[in-house]
């Protein structure tokens, strides 16, 4: 049962990694959005995670989520710096510029807070606490 229960949980953090990537090329390639240079940050940290996740899930190696953590947490943390730049006065008077996009853009803005870096941020969250709950299975087992 134990199991099934972080075999679960890889493939919903796999799940989302590949949503994510999906969505980001949906953006960038489709929409024509010009990513911006923290963007391609987070995407430095998304999108390793498709693919290391993807394997992990089909050896049923649960011990990557030690080594995925940190991707996702560094991912996340760029994330909610990149939401409070777009949306917090105070961060974005300070922002540094970012080349020829600037961070503080929003492509998109659904129901007033939804951005590309917020979308990003939950993804990321929800994949670090997937890996939380596997490496406390692994350890209860």
């Amino acid at each position: 049962m134990q199991n099934l229960k972080k075999e679960t949980l890889l493939f919903v953090s796999w799940g989302v990694s590949f949503i994510a990537t999906l969505g980001s090329l949906f953006f960038s390639e489709i929409m024509r959005y010009i990513p911006c240079e923290l963007c391609w940050y987070q995407r430095i940290f998304m999108y390793p995670l498709v693919i290391v996740l993807g394997v992990a899930y089909a050896k049923k190696d649960y011990g990557v989520a030690k080594y995925a953590l940190p991707l996702s947490i560094i991912g996340g943390s760029i994330s909610i710096y990149h939401y409070l730049i777009q949306k917090v006065p105070a961060f974005s008077s300070a922002a540094m510029s970012c080349g020829v996009v600037p961070c503080m853009g929003q492509y998109i803005n659904w129901l007033g807070f939804i951005t590309i870096p917020f979308l990003a941020l939950t993804a990321f969250i929800i994949i670090t606490v997937c890996h939380i709950f596997i490496i406390r299975q692994s350890r209860e087992g």
